[in-house]
């Protein structure tokens, strides 16, 4: 499959940069920006992005490719520090900007060039760097200026290398789609392949080879990742080679054990465990109020369980398999090298237990180049029931995660039962498919209120409910006010224990979707 290899230098944007490439129908895949030429998928490989990043091409720490990358014989586009750290490293120069360019910006072409094909002159280019190309390296010309005269393109054609200032993958920048268009059709020659079907024939393909005949074992939660998983698995393998195991770590939601076991009865699974370890959960969580800390616990104790059912009842060595996703990667800061920030570890990425089987090679992970809604095509594609495939992120760790502070029996079933009530009545008003994500938060406050004539202090429950194409990023729902004014007096009335209910208008950036 024809490939374009994204070098990843920090930028807060490279997701976007393979989505949109992506979007087109062309696979990309993001490696991180000082990796070696030798590692990119030479045979599919028709075109390199080099990303921005927030650093300076100046700065001693700052990422520098593989010297290599500048024989290979294929088109090679920079994007912001991208198009200064191909100037830099061929012998041009950069330099701080005598006007520092942040969003809106119109260019004016000063040459021709295939990547700005049907583009009209004057489009609005959105630009986020204080470094400025000051002259060009030998063999280049400037394509385009930006309203302000400084470079915004410049290129040397006979190499098919090109360097642009601005930022097409936002959604800001106009014609952006139009750029990386010209970029992967016109400049590279790529062939739009990029199919759930294909990689569905791929991922079947690749399990097998990597498994061979030995068991499998994946512990699932019932949400969309681990069951696409399983009809992944249960597709490509002979189902006597898949071991099931759910864990019930009372963390879950209301009747959540009841319809995953139903749900997974259905797929045809020949070995399914169903395992109810939510005293062991909820004792080790006592007490413990740090995020982090909590995503450990839970996720080692994950693996204990497991392996101690694995021991019981699957023969021999096997290979572990998740529905860990590209996102999760990105957050745990596996997604780009080893200079990757952690944003929150994700249990099913960093914990110690789940990195000593990925050092062994005994890893299976076939969502882990996914998005969310790619994960969702491919659980249609796999014949999965709308009702899975359109069910709502559920985090590993449970309602741990949406408990702020400590956890407790108690806490678990106040939240159980107001997240209950919002969902229901989510789906009753005709909502819930309209929300990428919807979930009820535990706060570790208490605010006064007045039951009849008495005073109290009930407990505080937050409301979040987002849209968003990835999870990378994500914007409030707007309800109508009446939709949120009622389901709050829902569950203030049904739930005894809850005083207040507010309502979380954060989108992500700056926060994260969920709260812990």
């Amino acid at each position: 499959m024809d490939t374009i290899a994204i070098l990843d230098f920090g930028s807060q944007t490279t997701q976007l940069i393979a989505r949109r490439i992506r979007e087109l129908g062309v696979y990309s895949e993001i490696f991180p920006g000082t990796a070696r030429v030798a590692e990119l998928p030479a045979a599919e490989l028709r075109g390199v992005v080099l990303s921005g990043s927030p650093w300076s091409v100046h700065d001693s720490d700052a990422g520098v490719p593989d010297p290599a990358l500048y024989e290979l014989d294929v088109p090679v586009l920079g994007i912001c520090y991208g198009l200064q750290r191909m100037t830099y490293d061929l012998g041009g120069s950069v330099a701080r900007a005598n006007t520092r360019e942040y969003g809106r910006a119109r260019l004016r072409y000063a040459a021709e060039h295939p990547l700005f094909e049907h583009i009209p002159e004057g489009f609005i280019a959105w630009m986020s760097h204080g470094d400025s190309v000051q002259a060009p390296a030998e063999g280049w010309q400037v394509v385009a200026r930006s309203e302000h005269g400084a470079p915004a393109c410049i290129a040397e054609p006979k190499r098919r290398r090109v360097g642009i200032q601005f930022h097409p993958e936002v959604s800001h920048c106009e014609h952006g789609t139009r750029v990386l268009e010209n970029f992967v059709f016109g400049i590279c020659g790529a062939a739009a392949g990029w199919t759930v079907d294909e990689y569905l024939e791929q991922s079947m393909r690749a399990i097998r080879q990597t498994v061979g005949g030995d068991p499998v074992v994946l512990l699932i939660s019932g949400g969309v990742d681990s069951s696409v998983v399983a009809a992944l698995l249960l597709k490509a393998l002979p189902p006597a080679q898949v071991h099931l195991i759910y864990v019930d770590t009372g963390l879950m939601r209301r009747n959540e054990t009841a319809e995953v076991e139903h749900a997974l009865r259905a797929f045809g699974a020949q070995h399914l465990s169903v395992v109810d370890a939510s005293d062991r959960f909820l004792g080790q969580l006592a007490g413990v109020e740090d995020p982090e800390e909590k995503r450990r616990i839970i996720g080692d104790l994950f693996m204990t369980v497991q392996q101690q059912v694995v021991e019981e009842r699957v023969p021999g060595e096997y290979y572990l398999a998740q529905g860990t996703l590209y996102t999760d990667m990105i957050e745990s800061g596996k997604g780009v090298g080893a200079s990757a920030k952690v944003i929150k570890s994700h249990h099913n990425v960093r914990s110690p237990l789940v990195e000593k089987k990925r050092g062994e090679g005994r890893i299976v992970e076939p969502l882990a180049s996914l998005y969310k809604d790619e994960v969702r095509k491919l659980g249609a594609a796999l014949g999965l029931p709308p009702s899975t495939i359109g069910r709502h992120p559920f985090p590993g760790p449970g309602l741990a995660v949406r408990i702020v502070g400590a956890v407790s029996p108690q806490k678990c079933d106040i939240l159980r039962a107001a997240d209950a009530i919002y969902i229901e009545e989510l789906r009753a008003r005709g909502l819930y498919d309209q929300i990428w994500q919807a979930f009820a938060v535990l706060l570790p406050v208490r605010a006064v209120g007045v039951a009849g004539d008495a005073r109290e202090y009930g407990c505080v429950v937050a409301l979040r409910a987002v849209h968003s194409v990835d999870g990378m990023t994500a914007d409030v729902y707007p309800f109508e006010s009446h939709d949120i004014l009622e389901i709050s007096a829902r569950i203030t009335n049904e739930v005894p224990a809850v005083g207040r209910v507010v309502y979380d208008v954060s989108s992500k950036p700056p926060a994260t979707i969920e709260w812990e």
